[in-house]
C-alpha cells in the first residue's frame, strides 16, 4: 500500500509530495507488528488444530473400516479391479479415438496437398520404393529376355 503526505515548504510556494510505503519495516509502528503477529499466530494455530482433527478423525475412521475391509475383501478386490479395467478401457479408446482423428485430419491435409509435417519423408519413402520396385521390374526383364533365371 502507498501513502500520499501534502507537505507544505516554507521557503517555496510548490507544495511536495512524498511517497511512503505502509509495508515498510522501518516504518511500521509497535501496534501494527503485534496485530500482525497476533494474526498470524491465531491463524497457525486454528490451522493447526484443524491438521490435528484430520489426522484423529482419519485413524480412528481407519481402525473402524479396516476389519471391514478384511471381512468383504473377497468381494471388493474383484470389483475395484473390474472398475480399474472399465476405466482403463475407456481411456485406452478414447486415445484411440484421438489417435484415429489425428491420423484422418494429416491424410486429408496430405491428400488435399496442404503438406502436413512429415510429408517429405512418406514422399522420398515412396519415391525410394518405387525405384526398387522399377529395379526389381528390370532384373527381371534382363533375366526373362536373357534365358531365364538359373534356379539350383
Amino acid at each position: 500500500m502507498a501513502d500520499f503526505s501534502y507537505h507544505q515548504q516554507s521557503q517555496s510556494t510548490q507544495p511536495s509530495f512524498r511517497f511512503r510505503y505502509r509495508d515498510d519495516p522501518h516504518q511500521q509502528t509497535l501496534c501494527t507488528q503485534v496485530a500482525k503477529a497476533a494474526t498470524a499466530v491465531t491463524t497457525g494455530g486454528s490451522l493447526l488444530v484443524l491438521a490435528a482433527l484430520i489426522l484423529t478423525g482419519t485413524v480412528i475412521s481407519l481402525t473402524v473400516v479396516t476389519p471391514l475391509f478384511i471381512i468383504f475383501s473377497p468381494v471388493l478386490v474383484p470389483a475395484v479391479i473390474a472398475v480399474v479395467l472399465l476405466n482403463l478401457g475407456f481411456l485406452v479408446s478414447g486415445g484411440f479415438c484421438v489417435m484415429a482423428i489425428t491420423v484422418l485430419a494429416w491424410i486429408y491435409g496430405y491428400v488435399t496437398g496442404k503438406h502436413p509435417p512429415g510429408a517429405d519423408q512418406l514422399d522420398s519413402a515412396r519415391h525410394m520404393l518405387l525405384n526398387k520396385a522399377r529395379e526389381i521390374k528390370d532384373y527381371g526383364l534382363t533375366q526373362q529376355i536373357s534365358g531365364g533365371a538359373q534356379t539350383y
